[in-house]
């Protein structure tokens, strides 16, 4: 018996099966999957780009829902990118806090942008 999936492996799995529908998944090389991304992640800054800070904190409805969108545009290209490299994405963020809170210890780091190494 498999053990059940989680939640983002339970998208990963819709989304391959989205993909394997339409025959898509001939395209979805990592080197493509990135450009999708990269390209998701600029239309989520062109949401932001004219915005004053105080304005990116408080977006419209439809301003909301554009972010929102453009998030889940980049989540899903995310994960495929994740699953078609094998990688444990859960395992790779709590590994990579790991590592910040090493870099950044709270005493040091709180209050202050610097970067780690400035500290």
């Amino acid at each position: 018996m498999t053990a059940p999936e989680t939640g983002l492996e339970a998208l990963q799995a819709r989304l391959r099966a989205f993909a394997d529908e339409r025959d898509w998944a001939r395209f979805h090389s990592p080197k493509n999957l990135v450009m999708a991304l990269t390209g998701e992640a600029g239309e989520l800054a062109e949401q932001f780009q004219w915005l004053t800070e105080e304005e990116s904190r408080a977006l419209t409805p439809e301003q909301h829902e554009a972010v929102r969108r453009e998030l889940a545009d980049i989540q899903i290209y995310l994960l495929m990118l994740a699953d078609k490299l094998g990688v444990d994405l859960p395992q790779a963020v709590a590994d990579k806090i790991d590592e910040n809170e090493k870099k950044y210890p709270a005493d040091r780091a709180r209050g202050r942008a610097d970067k780690y190494n400035k500290l």
